[in-house]
């Protein structure tokens, strides 16, 4: 039978060129032993691994060691037959494709394999650009169904995405050294304040970096610790509690392309550590397994916080921040880039009011003037936000800035009594400068001229004291 299709295959199976090798695994199940082997030389020069069965029992064992990206089985086999084990691994919603072969079908076997879940269904003879077209037919139909899921998820976060707006020096300098890294498989640690566009930054280094995959964010601070594993690597049926099915990762579904890990310092340090040997090996585990799983994924990451003093803390492992900082970008916040803030007001007003089904307001030189002498402490959404509310109540974009201006009563009240400690009024003064910072605390240790990681010690110093 090997022979029969050696024959019919010549060099017909080379005209296909090489598919992307790096990660697809492909495991044969035949009891034939020529049949086992022709396949496994044809498909190897396609795929980056192609691993051989003669059994169910033989092919059990293999995938409790490995991960496969594919089956290839054949109907009858000693033991259990391929059907047999088709409807074992449905059953268990195993995330793996199944293409059956055999030599013995008729309509109603065929019929009773696809409906049982195979991804496609080989009549022996067979020429071997049939089954190199099955095999990429499956493949591309999980790289489909990656997307979709990716799609989805993004719809549920309800994130829309934004042009990096801006032609001032500060954003010039940033979208230079994006263009040039974003070609490299490096990882990427983008660091800045809240709404300054890191996510933007990461898309952007994704679109320009020619990788077919998707772009997956995820929010480290948004998932638990418990369930924040299971998530990136994927898990086993029956993996823990709720695991109903076997489920792959966001690691997974980022294969070729680029998965994003926003708010990185909020990563725990047990999470740390295997995301670590992620980005050395290459492979993934998912929970409830020893297999490996290999991945070519892009890992850009970023954050608010300074790692560097995470790390000094002991909050952050400093390995994984020398792995994850091997190229850094630093988005300037908004006071930096008053020069932007015309074209970004512009922008917003235009965008928002088409979609709000509003007639955009005239901007006059001396409402810019104010908006350019605001410190922004939300940074570019902030100004998004204000931008939004002016259309909604049709107010100036002036009216819709806090009054940050001391009142008399304040400035009179500056003054403190002699019989407070320097401790209370630095207490005083802290809270004062905060609360006029709307609580942000990396603005308010901006205008204190202290770092964000000494005031949130003072903080949490006074709320010991019982202050």
């Amino acid at each position: 039978m090997a022979e029969a299709i050696a024959d019919q295959y010549g060099a017909s199976g080379e005209q296909h060129g090489l598919d992307r090798r790096s990660t697809t695994s492909i495991l044969v199940v035949d009891d034939e032993p020529g049949m086992r082997s022709f396949l496994q030389r044809a498909l190897a020069k396609h795929y980056a691994m192609v691993e051989i069965a003669g059994s169910i029992e033989e092919a059990e064992a293999l995938r409790s060691r490995c991960h496969f990206d594919l089956l290839v089985v054949d109907i009858r086999l000693p033991g259990r037959s391929g059907m047999d084990w088709l409807h074992e691994l449905r059953g268990q919603r195993a995330p793996t494709d199944v293409i059956l072969m055999t030599a013995y079908a008729d309509l109603d076997t065929a019929i009773e394999a696809l409906r049982g879940g195979a991804a496609d269904f080989i009549l022996k003879p067979f020429r071997m650009e049939q089954m190199l077209a099955a095999v990429r037919r499956c493949l591309s139909q999980q790289q489909l169904v990656r997307e979709n899921f990716v799609l989805r998820r993004e719809v549920d976060h309800a994130y829309s995405v934004e042009g990096m707006v801006g032609q001032g020096r500060e954003l010039r300098d940033v979208c230079q050294l994006i263009q040039r890294v974003a070609p490299t498989p490096s990882t990427v640690l983008i660091h800045g304040e809240s709404g300054t566009g890191k996510e933007l930054a990461a898309r952007a280094l994704h679109r320009y970096s020619g990788r077919d995959g998707a772009f997956v964010p995820v929010n480290c601070a948004a998932i638990s610790e418990e369930l924040l594993e299971s998530e990136l690597f994927g898990h086993t049926k029956g993996a823990f509690t709720g695991a109903s099915q076997a489920r792959e990762g966001l690691f997974s579904y980022a294969n070729g392309g680029t998965l994003f890990l926003d708010e990185i310092g909020e990563m725990p340090l047990g999470m740390q550590t295997k995301l670590l040997r992620v980005l050395e090996e290459r492979t993934i585990r998912p929970v409830g397994t020893n297999r490996e799983v290999p991945v070519d994924v892009r890992v850009v990451a970023a954050t608010n916080r300074d790692l560097g003093e995470e790390v000094a803390e002991g909050r952050f492992r400093e390995d994984l921040y020398y792995r994850l900082n091997v190229l850094s970008i630093r988005m300037p916040p908004l006071r930096e880039r008053p020069g932007d803030i015309p074209e970004l007001v512009q922008h917003y007003v235009t965008s928002l009011a088409t979609e709000l089904g509003l007639e955009p307001p005239a901007l006059g030189s001396g409402e810019l003037d104010t908006l350019r002498s605001y410190a922004w402490p939300g940074n570019v959404r902030e100004l998004k936000n204000v931008v939004e509310r002016s259309l909604l109540l049709g107010c100036a974009l002036a009216e819709m800035l806090p009054d940050t201006r001391p009142s008399r009563a304040d400035v009179r009240a500056e003054g403190y009594p002699e019989g407070m400690t320097l401790d209370e009024v630095e207490r005083h003064h802290l809270q004062k400068v905060l609360q006029a910072a709307g609580h942000n605390k990396s603005e308010a240790a901006r205008r204190l001229g202290i770092s964000r990681k000494t005031l949130e010690r003072k903080l949490q110093g006074y709320l010991a004291d019982g202050g």
